[in-house]
Parts: C-alpha cells; sequence; structure tokens
C-alpha cells in the first residue's frame, strides 16, 4: 500500500526531511544536490531545520520523474506526494499563466 496523504506545513517539512534522507543515500545524486544548493556535506544536518532548505530539497528531487519515483518506491509514497508536499509549503502554489 502507498502512503497518500495531503496536509500543512509538518505533513510537508516530514517529506522534506525524508527526502533529504533519501538523497543521503544517492552516491551519484547527493553531489549533484550539493552543488546545486551550495551546501556542504557538513551542513546537511544544520540546514535541515531551514524552511527554505526543505523546499530547495522537494525542488531538487521534484526536478527528475525518475528521482520521483525512485525516491517514492523507497519510502512507499505515492508519486503524487512530493508534489503536494511542495505545494503544502511556502511559494509552493502552482502558478497560472494565463
Amino acid at each position: 500500500m502507498t502512503k497518500r496523504s495531503t496536509g500543512g506545513q509538518e505533513f510537508a517539512d516530514t517529506v522534506a526531511l525524508k527526502a533529504l534522507g533519501w538523497l543521503v543515500g544517492q552516491e551519484d545524486l547527493l553531489p549533484v544536490f550539493l552543488g546545486a544548493t551550495g551546501t556542504a556535506p557538513v551542513e546537511l544536518r544544520l540546514r535541515a531545520a531551514e524552511p527554505d532548505f526543505l523546499i530547495s530539497v522537494l525542488d531538487f528531487v521534484l526536478m527528475d520523474d525518475a528521482w520521483v519515483i525512485a525516491f517514492c518506491d523507497a519510502e512507499g509514497f505515492d508519486y503524487t506526494l512530493p508534489r503536494s508536499a511542495r505545494h503544502a509549503l511556502p511559494g509552493g502554489e502552482e502558478a497560472h499563466w494565463t
């Protein structure tokens, strides 16, 4: 059974922290994330409490469908969960360009 939920900030923070944990375990992907965010490996634990950093974690994972699938498969999440979590964080509203 896959975990599905939509919630508020606490839900989103939890999903983002799980995504960060998953990223840390990805030898090939972690350096890409660190380079994209300008974060040093020793800063990960400290920055995990920062809302802006958690947003960057979800934004990064959401950049590639393969990463979303791998993360969700590892956590037993529905594939829509990371996007739902991102929408629950500040600035996560979908842009409407009409």
